[in-house]
């Protein structure tokens, strides 16, 4: 993420939760998400610059066009309905400047969780993605090796974990399709 947000000054993360890796950028980060716990949580923890509560389908309505270098939705597109994550996808390229990364499962994974907000309502492939502009990076090994959360399906964990690793980076990587996560990023054209 580092390296990928290297040029950017301002980033706005959707669905930042309280715990993410946006926080551990040199830059002015914008936080927002549906959770006030959440915010809460990292306002204490200082993991942006600025946080708000608002829901991530609203930024658009909120944020000027052309307002950050990069915006960038981790794990939440697939927290939303399909309809409300292509709008939200197309609100994030007119929020960006520069850039836009998204992160998410690779085909529709079942998730329930604690809240409304932890299950899984819609599934996004390589293929779709890739067909909005966006170039496509498999990541988290091969989807047969994860479950829920990510987590390694078989034991040991520490083995597997190994094998999903060296797969990740000498096939996976560039062979999205049978990835368990896709890391997606569109340059935005000025």
């Amino acid at each position: 993420m580092r390296y990928i947000l290297s040029d950017c000054e301002t980033i706005l993360d959707l669905g930042c939760g309280d715990n993410s890796p946006i926080r551990f950028l040199q830059t002015k980060t914008y936080g927002i998400d549906t959770s006030k716990e959440a915010i809460s949580n990292a306002k204490k923890k200082k993991t942006h610059n600025i946080l708000k509560v608002m829901d991530v389908k609203g930024a658009c309505d909120y944020f000027k066009s052309k307002s950050f270098d990069a915006v960038v939705a981790l794990d939440v597109i697939e927290h939303l309905k399909k309809d409300d994550g292509e709008k939200l996808i197309k609100d994030m390229e007119k929020i960006a400047k520069k850039r836009v990364i998204i992160f998410t499962p690779n085909g529709f994974i079942p998730q329930k969780g604690k809240s409304i907000y932890d299950s899984h309502l819609s599934g996004w492939t390589d293929v779709e993605l890739r067909n909005k502009g966006y170039k496509i990076f498999g990541i988290y090994g091969p989807k047969r090796l994860r479950g829920d959360y990510h987590k390694i399906k078989f034991d040991p964990e520490f083995f597997w974990t190994i094998i999903s690793e060296l797969i990740q980076w000498t096939y996976i990587y560039n062979n999205p399709q049978n990835a368990a996560a896709l890391l997606c990023i569109k340059e935005i054209k000025k």
